[in-house]
């Protein structure tokens, strides 16, 4: 394994400075450009969207001529510098052309998230004043068939003006490129209902961060990144999709979590890099160890000596012996290509975590936001701690902890070129999200150690305190059941436990998952006393279980069984707008 130490991932981009790129930092386009001159025959994007479900594969040089001609023919329709583009779609090649086009034809790209319903993508458009729409198949003809602002085209070839076909009439010059501070893209985070934030990230904020997360994980044009999880999100859009055309990687598009698609794209993609959020490796490793069970008590105990033995081997001298060793085991999950996950979108419990390192996966955590394009911590594979969400990048930003209690505990603040420009036409909210001087406020809770590594407690406004004084985060609470199979959802809330003293305790709002159901040959319909009481029963047995792993004042005295789950955000955590 090739080691951190002096590791340089900028170090070709003196090779083309002055001649492709003039800035700190070159710009989307401009780094697209030099890795199809670096890669140009390699393969760049790949998924199964064709009649017979069979895998598509675009090189890097015809991805290239895909996304001039496309570019070409939007400045002939009228789009000038500074213009914005929406996109709204499931993962596809056509998705990430469009993307890269309206960066070369000037305009700043706004990604927009394909789960909401048509009335709150409107809002969105709304603020965001597009002139062009690129939509997916389920949602063209409602935009198609409506009186709009915007021009509106498919990203499915089921529908007419389909992107692909889109070229200009004649040879347009591409004389609108961006620099490096402009606004690349305009991601929506929130405010779907009222007034959307819209996050502003320009060329620098998004190129600096892909090539300074690589100072503490090691890729390269022979990795096969996975996105699955939605690409619109600031997550997969950088991680993923921005991450590979900077190194030359290949991208597979997932385009469903539906365990069949998931499988087959696994397996024939050959998948080297896996990115995620805790629901998706949650479901793997209880696939996994669901597999071993049923081999019998004899293999299973058996198995775990050798994942135990296998993870201290990796621990103590760096050796990584589990991914030979469990290989007919990560075969039969089709994550045997896997060379390194990532579990990003929220913590990941420590048994999870280590489960996989167990396994032989290199396996770490990340921490980020939208308004930080997003990542700002990652732990190295070489040298990962079970317990953070990464170490930050010292020497290239800034991090620190802004009132920290008597436990060093407190707001997590950072400066460096991946802090956003503002929200879109909110200059009093980006106020508010900066100290004065010049800090950025994460609203997240956490502690960094000795070495850099960052902790994370939980948001700011979720925090707890029971009557005790004691702060309790929601976040690590929840945490200790994602290997709970029988529990689908799980929400931790602090609730009145006292009128009189107004003393607060700690309540759980939990959805059992369609497997307990079955197990205790039930039907989710059934509301019969008796039916309710068995579920209850199931579920307080596993809420005291886990109550006795936890510290007394973190323990939880309440539950509520929900009949219905709560709504969830793109990485699959749960929305806390909720009313009990």
């Amino acid at each position: 394994m090739q080691s951190l130490k002096n590791y340089n991932p900028t170090y070709f981009l003196d090779d083309f400075k002055g001649t492709y790129y003039s800035g700190e930092w070159p710009t989307l386009p401009e780094i697209f450009t030099i890795t199809v001159k670096r890669f140009g025959s390699r393969n760049a994007f790949t998924d199964w969207d064709t009649d017979d479900n069979s895998k598509r594969t675009y090189s890097y040089e015809t991805v290239y001529q895909q996304v001039q001609n496309l570019a070409q023919w939007m400045i002939e329709k009228g789009i000038v510098k500074g213009d914005k583009i929406a996109v709204t779609g499931k993962n596809s090649p056509e998705w990430a052309t469009v993307y890269l086009a309206a960066l070369f034809a000037g305009a700043t790209i706004c990604p927009m998230d394909y789960a909401l319903h048509e009335n709150e993508l409107e809002n969105l458009l709304s603020t965001a004043c597009p002139k062009m729409l690129f939509v997916d198949t389920e949602k063209f003809d409602y935009f198609n068939n409506k009186k709009n602002n915007y021009s509106v085209f498919a990203l499915n070839r089921k529908n007419q003006n389909y992107v692909y076909t889109l070229k200009a009439s004649k040879e347009i010059q591409l004389n609108q490129m961006p620099a490096e501070n402009d606004i690349a893209a305009i991601l929506f985070t929130s405010g779907t209902t009222g007034k959307p934030k819209g996050v502003m990230l320009s060329h620098r904020n998004l190129v600096s961060d892909a090539f300074i997360a690589q100072y503490n994980m090691i890729i390269n044009e022979q990795d096969v990144f996975y996105a699955l999880l939605p690409i619109h999100h600031a997550y997969t859009m950088l991680a993923v999709f921005i991450e590979s055309i900077c190194i030359g990687a290949e991208i597979v598009f997932g385009k469903s979590m539906a365990v069949s698609k998931l499988m087959k794209e696994l397996k024939e993609g050959k998948i080297t890099m896996l990115l995620g959020v805790p629901l998706l490796f949650n479901k793997l490793a209880a696939g996994i160890l669901k597999g071993i069970k049923e081999k019998g008590p004899l293999v299973n105990a058996l198995m775990k000596i050798l994942m135990e033995v296998s993870y201290l081997i990796k621990i103590f001298t760096g050796i990584n012996i589990g991914h030979k060793l469990f290989a007919p085991v990560l075969k039969q999950a089709n994550i045997n290509t896997i060379r390194i996950a990532i579990c990003g979108g929220g913590p990941l419990a420590k048994s999870v975590f280590k489960l996989y390192n167990k396994m032989g996966i290199d396996f770490v955590q990340g921490y980020g936001l939208t308004e930080t394009s997003p990542i700002i911590a990652l732990n190295p594979v070489q040298h990962f701690k079970i317990q953070s969400v990464g170490q930050y990048f010292a020497g290239h930003m800034e991090m620190k902890i802004l009132n920290p209690n008597e436990d060093g505990v407190g707001e997590i603040c950072v400066k460096g070129p991946m802090v956003m420009q503002g929200y879109y036409h909110m200059p009093e909210e980006t106020t508010k999200m900066f100290t004065e001087d010049g800090w950025f406020k994460t609203g997240d809770l956490g502690w960094i150690d000795k070495e850099n590594y960052l902790m994370l407690s939980g948001r700011c406004k979720n925090m707890i305190v029971t009557e005790g004084g004691k702060n309790v985060y929601p976040e690590e609470i929840e945490d200790s059941f994602q290997l709970e199979t029988d529990i689908q959802q799980i929400t931790v809330q602090g609730y009145i436990a006292n009128e009189d003293k107004k003393s607060e305790e700690l309540e759980a709002l939990i959805y059992p998952s369609d497997s307990l159901f079955e197990k205790l040959n039930i039907k989710r319909e059934d509301n019969s006393p008796a039916a309710s009481e068995q579920i209850y029963k199931t579920i307080s047995n596993i809420v005291s279980k886990i109550n006795k792993e936890l510290q007394p004042y973190q323990r939880i005295t309440k539950i509520t069984i929900l009949e219905k789950p709560l709504e969830m955000t793109t990485t699959m955590k749960v929305k806390r707008n909720y009313k009990k």
